[in-house]
């Protein structure tokens, strides 16, 4: 009875450490955040705008914030608002490269000035 009692809780133990761990998806969290912004579009697109822009950002293509600003609103609707391509960029570089940002930062100082 002990070695069956045993057995079971060594399977339980197994199944939940090979259990893979729940993991939000970012993307979905990406479109969601950028909706209480009114931005909508494709979540896929979005993603990859936001992805690309990191990338900009992170091989030198965007100098700076500013830069990157210009090529996110080149991608947006038309009706996109500037303050809607400053919050995707910053929503962007929260999801998809914390590293970056430094540079909304800067911009913020250099519109301190």
């Amino acid at each position: 009875m002990k070695l069956a009692a045993l057995a079971a809780l060594g399977a339980a133990a197994a199944s939940i450490a090979l259990a893979a761990p729940a993991q939000a998806d970012p993307d979905t969290d990406f479109a969601n955040e950028l909706h209480t912004y009114g931005i909508y579009g494709p979540r896929d697109y979005n993603a990859w705008i936001g992805k690309i822009a990191c990338k900009r950002l992170h091989n030198g293509l965007d100098r700076n914030a500013n830069d990157s600003v210009n090529f996110v609103t080149k991608q947006l609707d038309r009706d996109s608002t500037t303050a809607q391509s400053w919050q995707f960029l910053g929503t962007a570089i929260n999801y998809y490269c914390p590293d970056q940002r430094f540079v909304m930062e800067q911009a913020a100082a250099d519109s301190a000035h």
